[in-house]
């Protein structure tokens, strides 16, 4: 658990040196949603319908931005070596990489759906199912991005090919995250749709951290 929390402040405190690559997602998120209301009017109920899908495709979007720190600085100067060799199991030094990357860019990414969401004409009672279903669904991206990238790591356009794999990956969190904040505008349960984010990530917790600890011992080897 000490090496754990070692490794956690390590990451806060390289991405506190990096403050670029944190606000890159948020900026790109905010001008996606600046965006839709300036090609489509100002008409509120188009606003009001659209903006369960304009804020997750924005927070995908943005999300994707940030994932290629998680290993790629660390495998180039040979800090990942280093890290591997400190004792710490592979699948907890995943589980410490992604948990530093969540509270990154989940909770911000959160607050900026929620203030966007203002400006997007969306009703009071859907900014809780919103803030629930970002963290639900931020959570199970990171997990799924953190296994794309070990498995892209030292691969020729990792970048743009760990694109290609993960936006497929992502197509049932952005269903069920928009579907949520959908159902609060039609005054419908919003349970079902959040118990299915809770389910996958749970699932990505139970199998993503052992996925990319292989894909990073074999990139190592």
């Amino acid at each position: 658990m000490t090496s754990f929390l070692t490794l956690l402040h390590r990451e806060l405190r390289l991405a506190g040196r990096q403050r670029f690559d944190v606000t890159l997602p948020l900026a790109v998120a905010v001008l996606i949603l600046l965006l839709f209301p300036l090609s489509l009017g100002p008409e509120p109920d188009l606003l009001r319908r659209l903006a369960p899908a304009a804020l997750w495709i924005a927070a995908l979007l943005g999300a994707l931005l940030g994932l290629d720190r998680l290993f790629n600085s660390d495998f180039e100067d040979g800090s990942l070596d280093h890290l591997v060799l400190s004792g710490l199991p592979l699948p907890l030094l995943v589980l410490g990489k992604a948990l530093s990357h969540w509270l990154l860019t989940s909770p911000p990414m959160t607050a900026v759906a929620l203030l966007m969401g203002v400006f997007l004409n969306l009703p009071g009672p859907a900014f809780l199912p919103l803030a629930l279903a970002m963290t639900l669904g931020g959570a199970a991206l990171t997990l799924l991005g953190t296994t794309i990238m070990a498995l892209t790591l030292g691969a020729r356009r990792g970048g743009a090919l760990a694109g290609l794999l993960l936006l497929p990956l992502t197509l049932p969190i952005a269903i069920f995250g928009a579907g949520t904040v959908t159902a609060a505008l039609s005054d419908l349960p919003t349970r079902p749709p959040l118990f299915l984010l809770g389910g996958i990530l749970l699932g990505c917790l139970a199998v993503c951290p052992f996925l990319a600890a292989a894909a990073l011992r074999e990139a190592l080897d």
